[in-house]
């Protein structure tokens, strides 16, 4: 199974909006046992990034390493010991309304 790895942002955040935490669990579950074509890459100076909808208008962004290393994002985006870390990784990135989750994603340190 793919492992999981969350930022501190993320996790504030999913204790703000905790209304959308049973919601995420459910998608976060699913995206864990088949990341592979999960949610949307991003683009505009967000590449190697995806989201998933969580419910209308809420989203969470994530990196799945191997798709990031697929697609070359690898070189540009900033996690920390990337080289170590295995494909079979998720980072969570940060959860929140869509406009602030994109404004904010690119701010927070990688894992």
């Amino acid at each position: 199974m793919t492992e999981a790895r969350f930022t501190p942002e993320f996790a504030a955040a999913l204790k703000k909006y905790s209304n959308v935490k049973k919601s995420a669990q459910n998608k976060i579950d699913n995206l864990l046992q088949n990341p592979s074509g999960f949610g949307e890459p991003l683009k505009y100076g967000l590449e190697g990034f995806n989201s998933c909808s969580v419910k209308k208008g809420f989203i969470f962004v994530y990196v799945y390493c191997k798709e990031c290393r697929a697609r070359g994002h690898d070189k540009t985006n900033s996690c920390k010991n990337c080289e170590e870390t295995p494909d079979e990784v998720v980072k969570f990135i940060t959860i929140g309304p869509h406009d602030k989750a994109y404004e904010s994603a690119p701010k927070i340190a990688l894992p």
